[in-house]
């Protein structure tokens, strides 16, 4: 076992402190990463405040990670000490289900192992990035092309998914009508995905505050949700809404921008149950549909794609000193767009 410095939750709602962990000894498959930035996800707020339900403590959260190859066992084949690599939210599954054969680990009948707040097949609880150092399978490790600095490759293990995998699979692309919902460290990468696959896209957020952002990063409009023109003019307009947002949202209001055959995919949770009227679905054949970030072959997939069109996430880099303040000031809206932790700090 190795010692490592970590920050960590003691107990729900309690702020993050200094302390350490114990990481595994590498195992023939394993690799061992020295850990460089680890990006903030709102879902580390969301569990580290047991907000989804009853978590395990003390919590390392992270699972936006981006680090370098420090060792490997005696069985690795993908990858060499020194490789630029990164850390989703999957760190083990089954590997035997149909979801995991088809490449949807995430998506694991038998039991998929989160990055932190899960239990490993070894019976120990895993640890998350907000720490110097992290075990992972080598399966479970993904490379990080060259042409991506390690900072803002960290959150594409987590936003950059997300976001990516929904927008492939209901068709974003030339000549469809893509909506995104919220501007935060997941929407301003759907952004920026949706219009490098050649959609056009529309930025919903709850004002134009960030109306300059969002045409920079790539919106063609950008409408204000607090506005109640916005929801007569967009009536019928879209093919496919995709809500990065964590706050209940009046549904019935959503889906009656869509155009027949239209989706609106959830990639925000929102701790509490949204209520619907199924008549909102039923005309124009409507899909309400949710996604949870991808497997690891459409991860390594987001990543090329990135890198190949020249983008990372919007970050701003902080000290492990300010995760408190940081997770605050998520919740305040207060970032543009995603926190990283500089793990040179976590000493």
């Amino acid at each position: 076992m190795t010692t490592v410095v970590a920050y960590a939750a003691p107990a729900a709602k309690a702020p993050l402190e200094r302390t350490t962990i114990e990481r595994r000894e590498v195992r023939e498959h394993d690799v061992l990463i020295d850990i460089k930035f680890a990006g903030i996800c709102h879902s580390d707020i969301h569990q580290a405040r047991e907000g989804w339900g009853k978590a395990i403590f003390p919590m390392v959260p992270g699972h936006e990670i981006a680090g370098i190859v420090a060792e490997v066992g005696s069985g690795v084949t993908k990858f060499k000490v020194g490789d630029r690599v990164g850390v989703g939210c999957l760190v083990d599954s089954c590997r035997e289900c149909d979801n995991c054969e088809a490449g949807l680990e995430q998506y694991c009948t038998g039991g998929g192992v989160g990055t932190y707040n899960a239990v490993g097949k070894d019976g120990e609880p895993t640890y998350g990035g907000y720490s110097q150092k992290i075990v992972v399978d080598e399966n479970y490790t993904l490379r990080i092309p060259d042409g991506i600095s390690l900072d803002v490759a960290a959150p594409l293990l987590c936003a950059g998914i997300t976001t990516y995998s929904p927008l492939k699979h209901w068709n974003a692309g030339p000549g469809k009508k893509v909506a995104v919902l919220g501007m935060g460290g997941l929407g301003h990468m759907g952004v920026k995905i949706a219009h490098a696959l050649g959609a056009e896209v529309t930025v919903l957020s709850q004002s134009l505050r960030k109306k300059d952002d969002g045409l920079k990063l790539g919106a063609d409009h950008y409408y204000a949700t607090s506005d109640p023109e916005t929801f007569k003019e967009l009536r019928g307009t879209f093919d496919l809404i995709l809500s990065t947002v964590s706050a209940p949202l009046d549904l019935d209001a959503y889906l009656a921008l869509l155009r027949t055959d239209g989706a609106f995919v959830n990639v925000g949770a929102p701790e509490e149950p949204v209520r619907l009227n199924l008549f909102s679905v039923i005309g124009g054949r409507k899909t309400l549909a949710g996604s949870g970030i991808g497997g690891i072959r459409e991860t390594q997939e987001m990543l090329d794609f990135c890198a190949a069109h020249g983008f990372g996430a919007e970050i701003e880099l902080i000290g492990a000193s300010e995760i408190n303040e940081a997770y605050e000031r998520v919740l305040a809206s207060d970032v543009r767009y995603r926190f990283v932790i500089d793990a040179a700090t976590i000493q």
